[in-house]
């Protein structure tokens, strides 16, 4: 079985190692908040009192932290130098495209594969074990890192290096865009004096239907808000999505449009903490005018 070291272990780390733990891979953790990582000792986890003691034999090593900045730190922090030759790293956390290519290169020159495979699913997702995960990378590395991720969710690898981060800005507009307009149709319903939840009811089934409309729908008629997604990560992610459309020479209207709406929510109305349903606050807060 393959030495897993699990690099961020907060809201959604946490569960995915566990699922690792269970299925019987031998799991180090590490936590820049080393409370969380302890956490993990009961489900069996070793814990590392640095990132670098962390990967040192470790034959895959997985990050999911907050940004590119952070993966960074990581790799020059100590986490590169300290990866055995051969092994891999697999980086889950949601960047830029243009970063993660950067970080293969770095790892290649030192005898180490990567790939950067962020997931969508959530925290639900997480703890299920039914993470949709966007690969990108070497066919090669991935075939051997796909036993551990598929413990994790469905893991698809879909292009060179790069590919997986672009295909997650890719669900992230996708997942905003159906917020957005989830929202409307529930704040339509509202207004008129109909119960939100029956409609999520009489819509199941149907053309309409989604993921969104029904867990992030029912979070908007329940007024639950509890993060599962936060509004701040959704919005870095339309940020690098529009950065990555321009940089193709891409219009991207209905992107820039939510993009424009979490700015607003984020950043005026004090919701970078509440989940990405919260979006309903925001529309609910534009009929003031």
């Amino acid at each position: 079985m393959q030495q897993i070291a699990f690099l961020g272990t907060g809201l959604m780390g946490a569960p995915m190692a566990r699922n690792l733990l269970k299925a019987g891979f031998s799991v180090t953790a590490w936590n820049r908040s080393a409370d969380k990582a302890e956490a993990l000792k009961t489900d069996g986890a070793t814990v590392a009192a640095s990132a670098a003691d962390a990967v040192r034999n470790a034959d895959i090593v997985i990050t999911m932290v907050s940004d590119g900045s952070a993966v960074r730190a990581l790799l020059d922090g100590g986490v590169a130098d300290a990866m055995k030759p051969g092994a891999i790293l697999v980086d889950m956390s949601s960047i830029k495209p243009r970063e993660a290519r950067t970080h293969f290169d770095l790892l290649k020159a030192k005898g180490v594969s990567a790939l950067d495979a962020p997931v969508s699913g959530g925290t639900k997702g997480a703890t299920d074990g039914t993470l949709a995960i966007m690969a990108g990378g070497e066919e090669d590395a991935f075939e051997t890192a796909k036993a551990a991720l598929s413990v994790m969710g469905r893991p698809t690898l879909v292009g060179p290096p790069g590919t997986g981060q672009l295909a997650k800005l890719a669900n992230q507009g996708i997942v905003a865009t159906t917020i957005g307009i989830v929202a409307e149709a529930m704040l339509l319903m509202q207004s008129a004096g109909a119960d939100m939840n029956r409609l999520r009811e009489a819509l199941k089934g149907g053309f309409a239907d989604s993921i969104i409309l029904q867990q992030h729908g029912k979070r908007m008629a329940d007024g639950d808000f509890v993060p599962g997604g936060r509004s701040a990560l959704q919005l870095k992610d339309l940020n690098n999505l529009r950065e990555e459309a321009e940089s193709l020479g891409l219009a991207l209207p209905q992107a820039e449009l939510q993009q424009a709406r979490y700015h607003r929510f984020v950043h005026e109305l004090g919701g970078a903490d509440l989940d990405h349903a919260g979006l309903f606050l925001e529309l609910k807060d534009r009929q003031k005018g």
